[in-house]
C-alpha cells in the first residue's frame, strides 16, 4: 500500500493563514479525486477544525453534496508529567494517522509556537508549508538579524532538527516551501527587501520559495460557512475575476508540491 503524501502547514506566529490553506489545498487533492485527511494538533485554537465543522453546518442547513476530508484533533495532553503527557500526545497522533493510512494525502494544521506535537507533526512530514506574512516582523521567525549578519530562528532550527529525526526514522528527507502570504498589489521598499532576503536565504536555510496569496477579504469570509473558492461552481456562485486569480495562485502552489 503507498504511504500518504504528509503535508504539514506550520510556523512559530499565529495568523499567517496556515489554516486557510490547509483547508483549500485538502479540498484541491479531494476534487481531483483523492482520499484526503485533515489532522488539527492545534486543537486548543481549533481554527481548522472550526473549519471543518463550518462546513459540515453549511451541507446540513444547505442539504448539499460538497466533499468533506476525514478529520481528527489531537489535544494537548492533561498530564502534569511531561514524559507522560508526551507519550499520550504522540499515541494520540499516531493514532490519527494509523487511521488514515490507506488514504492519498494527509494535511495536518499546527499552532504558532513551540510544543511538542508541533515539533512530532513536522518529524512526519513530507513537505512542510510555511505562510509568511509580507513585513520583517515575519521574516524574524525565519532568521535572525544582528547587524549585517543573519542567523536561522528557533524555527528555522526546529524545521532543521525535525529533518534529522525523519531521516533517521524513515530515512526520508522532507521538502520545506515558505511561501508569502497575504500580499498587497501595492510596491513598498519594504516588500522589496523582504523578496530579497527570502530568495538569499532559499539555498542556506534550506527551503523553496512560493509567491503565496494576495490579501483578499473572500478567504475570511469562506471560513463562516467552511467554504474554499473552489466550491463556487457546486453552489451556483458566480466568480469574480479576484477569485480566478486567487484560484491560479494555489494552482501554482500545488505544483510546487511534490507529492510522492
Amino acid at each position: 500500500m503507498a504511504k500518504p503524501c504528509i503535508i504539514v502547514f506550520g510556523n512559530e506566529k499565529g495568523g499567517t493563514g496556515k489554516s486557510t490553506i490547509c483547508m483549500h489545498i485538502a479540498m484541491y487533492f479531494l476534487r481531483e479525486g483523492a482520499a484526503v485527511g485533515t489532522i488539527d494538533v492545534d486543537a486548543r485554537q481549533g481554527t481548522l477544525t472550526r473549519y471543518v465543522s463550518n462546513r459540515l453546518i453549511f451541507i446540513k442547513e444547505k442539504q448539499t453534496s460538497l466533499a468533506v476530508p476525514k478529520h481528527f484533533s489531537v489535544h494537548k495532553s492533561g498530564r502534569e508529567n511531561l514524559k507522560s503527557a508526551e507519550q499520550e500526545e504522540q499515541e494520540n497522533f499516531v493514532s490519527a494517522l494509523q487511521q488514515l493510512e490507506g488514504y492519498d494525502f494527509i494535511l495536518i494544521d499546527t499552532p504558532g509556537n513551540d510544543v511538542f506535537l508541533s515539533r512530532l507533526a513536522h518529524s512526519y512530514a513530507d513537505t512542510i508549508i510555511t505562510p509568511l506574512n509580507d513585513s520583517f516582523v515575519d521574516l524574524d521567525m525565519l532568521v535572525r538579524a544582528d547587524g549585517n549578519n543573519l542567523s536561522p530562528s528557533l524555527y528555522s532550527e526546529m524545521v532543521w532538527e525535525q529533518r534529522k529525526v525523519r531521516m533517521a526514522r524513515e530515512k526520508r528527507s522532507i521538502d520545506w516551501i515558505v511561501m508569502r502570504n497575504r500580499l498587497t498589489n501595492l510596491y513598498s521598499h519594504n516588500r522589496g527587501k523582504v523578496e530579497e532576503v527570502l530568495s538569499a536565504l532559499a539555498k542556506r536555510i534550506g527551503f523553496r520559495l512560493a509567491t503565496g496569496f494576495n490579501e483578499r477579504v473572500i478567504f475570511r469570509e469562506l471560513f463562516v460557512s467552511g467554504l474554499t473558492l473552489l466550491d463556487f461552481e457546486a453552489i451556483n456562485r458566480e466568480l469574480t475575476i479576484s477569485h480566478v486569480a486567487a484560484k491560479q495562485e494555489l494552482r501554482d502552489l500545488i505544483g510546487m508540491i511534490n507529492a510522492k
